[in-house]
């Protein structure tokens, strides 16, 4: 599967020291191996699943929504949203997701 990063996950991971982001480039590989890894969230954030991976005795969760099952093998790509520490991790997403789907782009 192919990864899509978003913005507000581009500029974490540009952000980020040499270490995490070999971290997260190792998540990243985790969930595009086995989409259903990450946690199915419900009720806002329905679709979302959330991947947690610890670095440095740090949690860290990566949003990503996994491709429909119903597409053809050519078009299975991973939208990952956001990554980051558990702190406002949540409201954050929300509020991205809220102004990406004003925006008239794919939620």
């Amino acid at each position: 599967m192919k990864p899509n990063y978003k913005r507000p996950f581009v500029q974490y991971v540009k952000k980020a020291h040499k270490p995490l982001q070999l971290a997260i480039e190792d998540a990243v590989e985790v969930v595009c191996e086995m989409p259903d890894v990450g946690e199915l969230k419900v009720g806002d954030l329905a679709g979302i699943r959330v991947y947690k991976f610890r670095f440095n005795r740090q949690e860290y969760l990566v949003a990503y929504r996994p491709p429909d099952d119903d597409l053809p093998v050519e078009f299975l790509i991973i939208d990952f949203y956001q990554v980051g520490s558990h702190e406002n991790f949540y409201d954050e997403l929300k509020q991205y997701l809220r102004h990406e789907g004003g925006r008239g782009g794919s939620k």
